[in-house]
C-alpha cells in the first residue's frame, strides 16, 4: 500500500492546488513534495534488502485483457523513488524568486509528473509502465510549452514528437510481447502483461532482434542517446528553470532504467546482437557531447551538452552487461540528478542577477559571490568525478564495466573525464574568476532560501562519494537479479 501512497499523495495534491493561488500554491506544493519524501525515506528505513520486490499492489485494472495496476519496489526502484521524491521538493523551492502565470497550475503539473515518474520506477505490469510513462511525459509538456522562452513553441513540439514516436514503438513492442503469453485460442484474458511474464517468454533471435529497437526506441530518445538527441539542449535551454532540472535530474532517468528493467532481461538475444552498436553510439554521444560543450559560449547549453556526454557513458556501462558496469549507472544516476540539478540551480542564480547566461559576458564574480562560488565549485567537481565526490564512484564503476567487455572502448570513454575537466573548469574559470565584468561589483551572493536548495545537494555530493555502499547495497541484489535473467535465456 505504500506504493499505492506514493503514487496518489501528488496527484491528490495537485488536485487540491486548483484552490491555492500565488506564493500560496507555492508553498502547498512545496509541502506536498516534502511528505511525498518522508513516504519515501520511511519505504527505504522499512525496505529489507533483496531482490524482490516489496510494498506490492497487484489488483485487476482491465481483467477482461489480463491487465493489472501491480505495482512494487525493489532496490533499484527505490533508489530512483527516492532520487525523485528528494529532488522534487528542492525543484520547487528553486523557483521561490520567479513567479509564474497561473501558478496553481504549473505547480500542479509538476506533482502530476512526480506521480509518472513514481509510477513508472514502480509499474511491475507493462501496459501500466506504458500508462505512466505518458503521465511524465505529459505535464512536462505543458511546463516547457507555456512557462518557457521564446522559441517554446517549435522546441516543445519538436521534443513531443520524438518523444510521442517513441513511446509508440515501445507500445508495439509491449503489445506484441503480451501476445506471446499464455495460449492465444482461449482468448485475451489467457495473456497478461506482467513483467515476470515477459521475462519467461521463450522468444527467437530474430524476433528479439526487432523487438529490441522496438522498445530501445522510447528509451533512446530519453536518455537521449545520439543520434536521437536533437531535443535535448533546445528543449533545456527554452524551458524555466524548474522544469530543466525534472527534464535532467529525473526524466533522463526513464530511459536507462528502462533499459534496464523492460530490455536487458525480456530481449537478451536482441541486446546481444545490437550491443556493439549501442556501445559505439554511446561513445560518440560521450566524445560528442564533450566537444560541442567546449564550443559553448552560453553556461545552460553547456550544461545541457555535458549532460549528454555523462548519460552517454552510463549507457555505455549498462550494455557492457557487467555487474559493475550496471552497479556504476544505478548509483551515477543518483549522482548525476544531484550534479546536474545543483548546476542548472546555479545557472539560474547568476542568470536572475546578471541577466545573462553568456559566457563572454560574465567574469570576475567571485569577489562578491564567495558562498556561490564554493557552492558553484563543489557541485562542478562532483560533475567532474573528483575522488570523495559522488560524480567518481559511478564513473569509476561505469569505466571498469566497459573496460570489462573492451579494454580499447574503456580507454576512449575515459576521455570523457578530461573532456569535462577541460569545458567545466574552462566555463567557471571564465565566469568566476575571469577578467572583471559589469557585474562583479554589483552582483550578490546566495540567498539563505537559495542555500537551502543547495546544501542538502551539497552533503549528497559527499555522502554518495564517502559512503558508496549506502546507495549501493540498496541496487545490489536488482543488478544481479536482471543479470542473471540475462544469462539464463
Amino acid at each position: 500500500m505504500l506504493t499505492v501512497l506514493l503514487l496518489l499523495w501528488p496527484v491528490a495534491a495537485a488536485l487540491l492546488l486548483h484552490f491555492f493561488k500565488g506564493s500560496a500554491a507555492r508553498v502547498a506544493a512545496f509541502g506536498a513534495a516534502l511528505i511525498e519524501f518522508v513516504l519515501a525515506v520511511f519505504a527505504a528505513v522499512t525496505f529489507n534488502g533483496g531482490n524482490s520486490g516489496q510494498f506490492s499492489l497487484n489488483l485487476p485494472w482491465i481483467a477482461s485483457a489480463g491487465i493489472n495496476f501491480h505495482v512494487g519496489m525493489d532496490g533499484l526502484s527505490l533508489l530512483l523513488v527516492l532520487l525523485t521524491t528528494f529532488l522534487v521538493p528542492l525543484i520547487l523551492l528553486a523557483s521561490y524568486r520567479r513567479t509564474f502565470d497561473n501558478a496553481s497550475a504549473f505547480y500542479a503539473l509538476v506533482l502530476f509528473m512526480e506521480t509518472g515518474l513514481v509510477g513508472v520506477f514502480t509499474a511491475q505490469d507493462a501496459f501500466l509502465f506504458y500508462f505512466f510513462w505518458e503521465v511524465a511525459l505529459i505535464p512536462i509538456y505543458f511546463l516547457a510549452g507555456v512557462w518557457g522562452g521564446v522559441n517554446r513553441a517549435k522546441v516543445t513540439f519538436k521534443f513531443f514528437l520524438y518523444t510521442i514516436v517513441g513511446s509508440l514503438f515501445m507500445l508495439a513492442g509491449f503489445v506484441y510481447l503480451y501476445f506471446q503469453t499464455g495460449p492465444a485460442a482461449n482468448g485475451l484474458a489467457a495473456h497478461n502483461a506482467e513483467l515476470t511474464s515477459f521475462y519467461n517468454l521463450s522468444l527467437s533471435a530474430q524476433e528479439q532482434s526487432w523487438l529490441f529497437w522496438l522498445i530501445f526506441a522510447a528509451f533512446a530518445v530519453k536518455m537521449p542517446i545520439f543520434p536521437f538527441h536533437t531535443w535535448q539542449p533546445d528543449t533545456y535551454t527554452e524551458s524555466p528553470a524548474p522544469a530543466t532540472m525534472l527534464l535532467s535530474g529525473i526524466m533522463l532517468k526513464m530511459g536507462i532504467y528502462g533499459c534496464m528493467r523492460w530490455l536487458l532481461p525480456v530481449v537478451p538475444l536482441g541486446v546481444s546482437q545490437w550491443q556493439d552498436l549501442v556501445l559505439i553510439l554511446s561513445i560518440i554521444g560521450i566524445i560528442y557531447g564533450a566537444i560541442i560543450a567546449i564550443r559553448q559560449q552560453d553556461v545552460k547549453r553547456l550544461i545541457a551538452y555535458s549532460s549528454l556526454s555523462h548519460v552517454g557513458l552510463m549507457i555505455a556501462g549498462v550494455f557492457s552487461l557487467t555487474q559493475i558496469g550496471l552497479q556504476g549507472a544505478s548509483i551515477q544516476m543518483l549522482a548525476h540528478g544531484v550534479n546536474v540539478v545543483g548546476m542548472f540551480f546555479i545557472a539560474d542564480c547568476i542568470e536572475r542577477r546578471t541577466n545573462t547566461r553568456l559566457i563572454p559576458d560574465l567574469g570576475g564574480l567571485t569577489r562578491q559571490t564567495p558562498v556561490l562560488t564554493v557552492c558553484f565549485l563543489v557541485l562542478l567537481l562532483g560533475t567532474v568525478a573528483l575522488p570523495l565526490t559522488n560524480g567518481f564512484v559511478g564513473e569509476f564503476l561505469l569505466l571498469g564495466g566497459v573496460y570489462q567487455y573492451n579494454a580499447w572502448m574503456g580507454a576512449v570513454a575515459g576521455i570523457t573525464i578530461i573532456l569535462a575537466a577541460v569545458y567545466l573548469l574552462r566555463m567557471f574559470q571564465r565566469v568566476m574568476l575571469g577578467p572583471d565584468s559589469s557585474f562583479s561589483d554589483t552582483i550578490t551572493d546566495l540567498t539563505g532560501a537559495e542555500l537551502v536548495v543547495l546544501v542538502p545537494l551539497i552533503v549528497l555530493v559527499f555522502w554518495i562519494g564517502l559512503f558508496p555502499n549506502t546507495f549501493l547495497h540498496l541496487s545490489e541484489g536488482s543488478v544481479m537479479n536482471i543479470l542473471s535473467e540475462v544469462v539464463k535465456r
